[in-house]
């Protein structure tokens, strides 16, 4: 005989809550329980999601670190039951490191550079790019703005901006490619990094960089003080 979560009150019911108000309404220890599924004649799911977390110091990190044979030692949890939790765990790390890498976070101008150079250093032809960032800097999205031709590309203001609100941006960087191998920024550059940036400040979204490519070699403004 064990206590199943179906047993439960309906208002404690961890399963009904997640889809009621979301997982992030629910514990650590109700998230594990939906995992255990059901407890045993004397403790619930909840009480060994409880001491799961005990066993890793109430850390998640530490949690992540069990195998399945650790977790295996909480009575009442089984081979089926452990894999599962260990499983759910995994994904958990791998989600963590597909994130790292889907989203870089921007440090310097070189960290732009290596997003860009792939898509602009051989193109025949100028194209205007935008990276979106969160308040941790990190790369939420990328979008093509314009293209044009061999000697420049027209970019609209209004248009950038839109896209920026519309990602619920926190910061912006800019960048396109000088097919001519020139990376000096032109008068036209300047002028539409400025208006950026201003634009940007009224709506409390910071301008950290505009980047131009010209094959290998790029300009950057922030590292040259010209933003």
């Amino acid at each position: 005989m064990s206590i199943k979560i179906t047993d439960w009150a309906v208002e404690d019911r961890p399963r009904e809550r997640l889809w009621s108000k979301g997982p992030s309404s629910l514990s650590d220890a109700e998230l594990l329980a939906i995992l255990i599924g059901s407890g045993t004649r004397n403790r619930s799911a909840l009480d060994l999601a409880r001491e799961l977390l005990a066993l890793a110091g109430n850390s998640l990190g530490d949690l992540g670190r069990l195998s399945a044979g650790e977790i295996r030692k909480i009575k009442g949890l089984g081979e089926a039951r452990a894999v599962t939790v260990a499983a759910a765990l995994e994904l958990g790390r791998r989600r963590k490191l597909a994130e790292a890498a889907e989203h870089p976070q921007i440090r310097s101008s070189a960290d732009v550079f290596n997003i860009f150079s792939p898509l602009m250093e051989d193109l025949p032809h100028e194209e205007f790019w935008i990276l979106f960032l969160n308040r941790a800097n990190r790369v939420t999205g990328r979008m093509k703005i314009s293209q044009g031709g061999v000697s420049g590309t027209v970019t609209d203001v209004r248009i950038v901006m839109k896209k920026a609100i519309e990602s619920l941006a926190s910061g912006l960087v800019i960048c396109h490619n000088h097919p001519s191998g020139n990376n000096s920024p032109s008068d036209s550059d300047i002028r539409i990094t400025q208006k950026i940036k201003e634009a940007g400040a009224l709506m409390d979204i910071q301008l950290l960089d505009h980047l131009i490519i010209a094959g290998r070699e790029y300009y950057s403004f922030a590292d040259n003080g010209a933003l």
